[in-house]
């Protein structure tokens, strides 16, 4: 039976919630919605990293900036993996497994309304032709494409043609929900991949919440193999040594 995900509680998520608004602070980019697309970004690669990997390559000196003091620093990291615990439950790849055309990523998507968008405008933040392009779920995927840029050495697309046309196929869909509406590059989308007519903004979002899902699940027969280092046996004392001079181990190299 497929565990459901498990969900962040009220202390988890203040916490996250404050250290986005504080990150933020530093560079407006880093909304809980942004963020929470880069952490989605770990939550699908195919192997984890340590936070001291992936912290800088997201982050750059934002966080560091941020959070100077140590104590307040792993309070902010504690806050950030406990949603990428809660993201990697989503994107388990058993569950994803099991139930391939079920929804279980739960993104965080900021609400924008009509009013929301007038508010930036108002207030100086934005003009009234970027505002109209803010949608829902936009800061979220471009966290994620961002931070599948910033981690190269996670995301390298597969050698394997077939497999290839797979993973692109999945970015696209990622792609389609940066589209400005009423753009020729979104109608040429829903043209291909819609057949019943243009999607709503809720379709594009689904099938590109669906799309992360498969990039999990891709991961999983598709993974990129580490090369391992070979090791040779080391000589016994008395054998011949390797190197050929004809001595005994133990009177050659490896004196």
């Amino acid at each position: 039976m497929t565990t459901p995900p498990r969900r962040l509680n009220a202390a988890e998520t203040e916490a996250y919630d404050r250290c986005c608004d504080r990150l933020a602070g530093f560079d407006p980019r880093f909304s809980y919605e942004y963020v929470d697309g880069q952490l989605a970004a770990l939550a699908a690669a195919p192997r984890p990293l340590p936070p001291e990997a992936w912290l800088p390559a997201l982050f750059s000196d934002t966080f560091d900036r941020t959070f100077a003091d140590p104590e307040d620093a792993a309070q902010a990291r504690r806050a950030l993996q406990a949603r990428l615990a809660v993201l990697c439950s989503q994107l388990d790849p058993e569950a994803l497994f099991e139930q391939p055309d079920q929804l279980r990523l739960d993104p965080y998507f900021e609400d924008w309304t009509d009013e929301a968008r007038q508010s930036l405008v108002d207030e100086g933040h934005l003009s009234a032709d970027d505002a109209a392009l803010l949608q829902v779920g936009s800061d979220w995927f471009q966290g994620f494409l961002d931070a599948v840029d910033a981690l190269p050495q996670l995301w390298e697309p597969p050698a394997d043609e077939e497999a290839a046309e797979m993973f692109g196929l999945a970015f696209e869909h990622i792609a389609a929900t940066l589209l400005p509406p009423d753009s020729e590059e979104l109608k040429a989308h829903a043209a291909e991949h819609y057949a019943k007519g243009p999607p709503t903004r809720e379709d594009l979002l689904v099938e590109a919440c669906l799309s992360v899902q498969d990039l999990r699940m891709f991961w999983v027969d598709f993974a990129p193999v580490t090369a391992t280092r070979r090791v040779e046996p080391t000589p016994g004392r008395n054998d011949p040594c390797p190197c050929g001079s004809g001595k005994k181990f133990k009177k050659c190299h490896g004196a």
